[in-house]
């Protein structure tokens, strides 16, 4: 295979592209890793906790251990407990994919009960193609970045053929900008990194908590290395579907989670002032929409407007934001309120939407222009205006790399796992969680009743999650039978 030169001209300077070796060198030695001081990305905790930084040279391609490589970097929060208390290192993985893990051990660390601080080596890492580590290039990638950017609702055959044509362009955009690292930027590749890191710190197995796509993350690296898989806490569970499939299921979702959000607006009309009854709340957030499709202001637009609507309705303490941003604009026409939530605001926000798309087109086939024609207008059929921004891997219409199998996730010789969800959250439904839990014998699903938000574990400040997932990670406490805590309900206002 040609050498991916697009990557290596992109990383000489950053020397994360190492020689391959000579064809007769002996095999490769196993990973080190050495730690020091971290670049200024990564937060630096107050005393007496401090963080760590290092680099691991890992082959591009694992079926080439002595082609070319690039260097994952990693970072480490030790351990505060005593000799005693030690239960060895937990990566940690923020989702995405493209997520940032690099300062993530600081900030997830932060909110872990303490007996897990006491106890773990927090671990976090930048996933290949992401932040510190080879980082993806995707160029424009279609115009995604213009502000503002296209209306990404097609509505009828024209706007349908212009959405399809931004996808090609997409598409040959990563292509010309990533080259021939597309299909090497993937999650099974990922996971063959997480156990060289593994090797590295000297771990018997890996240990590890995955948010979101950190829950495809850490599904993988138990099918691959079941016999080398921990503790794995799974929170906020991607469903193991096909990324077209999953993104479609996100959609409806969040059209669910909007007519909810509606609902609530509705009964603090005195709070927000846009009308007492779900149907007149949402006949002023079209009105908001409308007018930004007609004359975007300042550069914000509907595709701006609907990255703010999704963002929001991920995390209910976002809600009463997104609704003072709606009555905001319909006052004195300015989007300011809205804003700050959907920024492409330099060079983090490009890497992370070129790897996550680079990733999803890599990790399993992408659909048909016809499957997803066919499934826009069932969105649309469902809700004449959807919020289509999650659906990331339609750009795997026309990907220039066309894998041919799916990643697998799972299996019955992985150890129990624990897995946590909320039940209303729409970024990543329950039903995935469900789905693969089927996958994982033995393994228990801790679900946050009556709760709308994504990411549990630490993140919601609920004590029975918190304790049941601390229990798990400390002692190895598999739950006899599924777990079911009680949520906090819808959020109250001022």
């Amino acid at each position: 295979m040609p050498r991916p030169c697009a990557l290596l001209c992109a990383l000489a300077a950053a020397a994360a592209l190492l020689p391959a070796a000579p064809a007769q060198a002996a095999a490769p030695a196993a990973p080190t890793l050495r730690f020091g001081s971290c670049p200024e990305s990564v937060p630096n905790p107050a005393a007496p906790d401090r963080v760590e930084c290092g680099r691991i040279s890992v082959p591009l391609d694992w079926s080439r251990p002595r082609g070319p490589r690039i260097e994952v970097a990693v970072s480490r929060v030790p351990a505060t407990g005593a000799p005693a208390e030690h239960r060895g290192a937990l990566l940690v993985n923020p989702g995405g994919p493209g997520g940032s893990g690099l300062p993530y051990a600081v900030t997830k660390r932060a909110k872990l009960p303490e007996s897990v601080r006491r106890s773990y080596d927090i671990i976090g890492f930048d996933p290949r193609g992401v932040g510190q580590s080879a980082p993806a290039d995707c160029g424009p990638m279609g115009g995604l970045f213009d502000l503002p950017g296209a209306d990404p609702v097609p509505v009828g055959p024209a706007a349908e053929r212009a959405y399809l044509a931004s996808l090609r362009t997409m598409a040959d955009d990563c292509a010309t900008a990533a080259g021939e690292v597309l299909p090497y930027l993937s999650t099974e590749q990922t996971a063959h990194d997480m156990d060289a890191i593994r090797t590295a710190l000297g771990e018997p197995e890996t240990n590890f908590l995955g948010v979101s796509y950190g829950t495809y993350l850490g599904a993988a690296y138990a099918a691959r290395f079941p016999h080398r898989t921990g503790r794995m806490v799974l929170d906020s569970v991607v469903g193991p579907w096909d990324w077209h499939d999953f993104d479609v299921i996100q959609s409806r979702a969040l059209l669910r989670q909007r007519d909810t959000f509606f609902a609530w607006t509705a009964a603090h009309e005195n709070r927000f002032d846009l009308g007492g009854s779900a149907q007149t709340v949402r006949r002023a957030y079209l009105r908001v929409r409308d007018r930004l499709a007609a004359r975007p202001v300042a550069g914000f637009g509907p595709a701006e407007f609907d990255r703010a609507v999704y963002r929001a309705l991920g995390r209910t303490e976002r809600w009463a934001g997104l609704a003072d941003g709606l009555r905001a604009y319909l006052h004195n026409g300015s989007p300011d309120a809205l804003r700050p939530a959907t920024a492409f605001d330099g060079p983090d926000s490009r890497n992370y939407e070129a790897a996550n798309r680079i990733v999803k087109c890599a990790d399993g086939p992408g659909p048909s222009t016809r499957e997803l024609v066919r499934d826009v207008r069932r969105i649309r059929r469902l809700d004449p205006q959807p919020v289509l921004t999650g659906m990331e891997a339609s750009a795997c219409v026309y990907w220039h790399h066309r894998p041919t199998h799916r990643t697998p996730l799972g299996g019955p010789d992985a150890p129990p796992l624990l897995l946590v969800a909320s039940a209303h959250d729409p970024v990543t439904p329950i039903a995935g969680a469900r789905q693969l839990r089927r996958l994982l014998p033995g393994s228990r699903l801790v679900t946050l009743a009556d709760d709308y938000s994504h990411g549990v574990f630490a993140s919601r400040g609920n004590v029975c999650v918190d304790d049941t997932a601390a229990a798990y990670l400390l002692d190895g406490t598999v739950p006899t039978a599924d777990v079911r805590c009680t949520g906090p309900g819808l959020p109250t206002t001022r």
